[in-house]
């Protein structure tokens, strides 16, 4: 029997470089040899592609591959550019559509959306450079909305990168002003106390259109106010699954990141991040391309359902072959 060739994805131009490099690696090392041929397709900071080691056109990297699995996470890989390279070549591929992962990687325009569809989140505000406020003007607007502490965001990075924390009021211009400063667009939230979630969808899966992964806790390092950009590099977050949820806490977590999968007209599978409160879960934000570095939370809400990074993966390329 002939082996299906699969192009796995990795690098890539966002910070989280070094992350997908281990997704990729670990979509590699889950496809059995005798039913798939791995073909890893380098994608350098540059944008370049490599296949095989040598820097060629995309094109040429896509030449005779069956179907692509994406681990480039953030930058082209989820901006949409990836996705219309593969759309344009003609290649089947895993995961959301061009517009659904872009809608998901900018932060601003997806809780539009969301909250559109009357999914809770944090109160917000958001800026961009074309607004004609100082940063002390800009918190001014939003301390008159919601007060501290807050949560600083960059519009379309991942992995908590470019994320700062505001204690109180007189912090936050200088906070806007290094996120404007780097991204050119900013996102405040209110800072939402609770537990943490994380919960995977993967679609059609076990009978199931839209199969809600069982939600893990997230507990962060002793001291940390959100999970950091180190908590996702060195795998410092603990992960526990089955979680001390409720039943009921359980399902009002799961329906909401069903609801947000949805809402954001996404394809395959996802990830949500939740913090769960005394007045009931808020969405955080959305990823189209769940992580499967060491340390990441989709692989332990796998295991926890008996399953593995091996059938999630041949899950997605089936799934992309339809």
């Amino acid at each position: 029997m002939s082996r299906t060739i699969v192009g796995v994805l990795r690098g890539g131009t966002s910070r989280e470089y070094n992350l997908s490099l281990k997704t990729g690696a670990a979509m590699l090392s889950a496809l059995p040899e005798e039913k798939y041929d791995a073909r890893d397709i380098l994608v350098d900071k540059n944008g370049v592609w490599h296949s095989r080691g040598i820097p060629v056109d995309s094109s040429r990297a896509l030449a005779q591959i069956d179907v692509v699995i994406n681990g480039l996470h953030g930058g082209v890989g989820e901006d949409g550019t990836v996705q219309r390279v593969l759309d344009r070549a003609g290649v089947a591929y895993a995961g959301s559509r061009a517009r659904g992962s872009q809608l998901s990687l900018n932060k601003i325009r997806a809780r539009e959306i969301l909250q559109e569809a009357g999914l809770r989140m944090p109160r917000a505000a958001s800026f961009n450079l074309e607004n004609q406020l100082t940063t002390g003007e800009m918190a001014q607007a939003v301390f008159s909305q919601f007060g501290p502490p807050y949560i600083v965001k960059p519009q379309g990075e991942g992995a908590s990168y470019g994320i700062r924390y505001a204690l109180h009021l007189l912090e936050l211009p200088d906070a806007i002003g290094d996120v404007l400063d780097e991204y050119g667009a900013v996102l405040i939230e209110e800072y939402i106390r609770g537990d943490e979630a994380s919960v995977g969808i993967v679609e059609d899966f076990r009978g199931q259109e839209l199969y809600v992964l069982p939600p893990v806790h997230v507990k962060l390092p002793g001291g940390a106010h959100f999970l950091e950009a180190s908590h996702h590099e060195d795998a410092l977050a603990q992960h526990t699954c089955p979680s001390n949820f409720t039943r009921a806490e359980k399902r009002a977590i799961e329906d909401l990141a069903r609801a947000a999968h949805r809402a954001l007209g996404l394809s395959h599978f996802s990830r949500a991040d939740i913090m769960n409160t005394r007045r009931g879960p808020y969405l955080l934000e959305v990823n189209a391309l769940p992580g499967l570095y060491p340390g990441a939370s989709m692989p332990v809400m796998l295991e926890a359902v008996g399953s593995s990074t091996g059938e999630f993966i041949e899950h997605a390329i089936a799934l992309a072959q339809r």
